[in-house]
């Protein structure tokens, strides 16, 4: 009798990236992957530790593939800028991964390009070595929440949108003016979260980075 085939880790990372784009982190498990490829979980526990390392590892490739021989070109805050939307198109493509990344984050050859390309960006604003960590660490972070969150708005289905929009609509233009009144006077200005999340998610990022311009020193 044929033994079962022994998969390799990219073909495990490509049927783990497959099946996160029909579910999310929450109810993935290597059970269930396991199940996709016809083996058990313990041979792919031969790859990978855990679940989390085999999201982190599916997570950094999406990293490394967006990486992979691109420069960015410009002052300090152009090159953090292109490589905020560059990041935001490549996890727009598989939005289900992006929550992966958000939460898990990664440690791969991938995470790493994007760590040097940010510090070195930052290294070029003028910042004092001794500010840049912590300033990488408020980037990433607000980088990395703005991706995940774009990418789940646009998993939302249509049907879904509309109701989301319908509750919206009722929570606002409904509310009672004595007790919301601030609500009750931009309600009809007010955007619900989905709105506009292309131009949020550039301002919010230019905001940053003049606030870190901000707070480099002449000289």
């Amino acid at each position: 009798m044929a033994g079962r085939r022994r998969w390799s880790t990219e073909e495990i990372l490509d049927a783990a990236a497959e099946l996160l784009r029909t579910s999310d982190a929450d109810s993935f498990s290597v059970r269930k992957l396991a199940t996709t490829l016809g083996t058990d979980s313990s041979s792919l526990y031969r790859h990978f530790r855990s679940k989390t390392e085999l999201l982190r590892a599916v997570a950094d490739r999406i990293l490394l593939a967006a990486m992979d021989g691109h420069r960015f070109e410009g002052d300090w805050k152009q090159r953090i800028t292109s490589l905020a939307l560059h990041l935001r198109e490549a996890f727009g493509r598989q939005p289900q991964l992006a929550t992966v990344w958000g939460r898990y984050a990664s440690s791969g050859t991938g995470s790493r390009l994007v760590m040097e390309e940010v510090l070195q960006a930052l290294r070029a604003s003028g910042l004092p070595d001794e500010e840049i960590p912590a300033r990488y660490h408020r980037l990433a972070v607000l980088i990395a929440a703005l991706i995940a969150s774009e990418a789940g708005v646009s998993t939302v289905t249509a049907a879904e949108r509309e109701q989301g929009m319908e509750l919206f609509r009722v929570a606002v233009l409904g509310a009672d003016p004595e007790r919301f009144p601030a609500l009750a006077h931009f309600a009809r200005d007010v955007r619900p979260l989905g709105a506009d999340r292309h131009v949020a998610f550039e301002e919010i990022l230019a905001a940053h980075l003049a606030h870190i311009e901000a707070a480099i020193r002449p000289g």
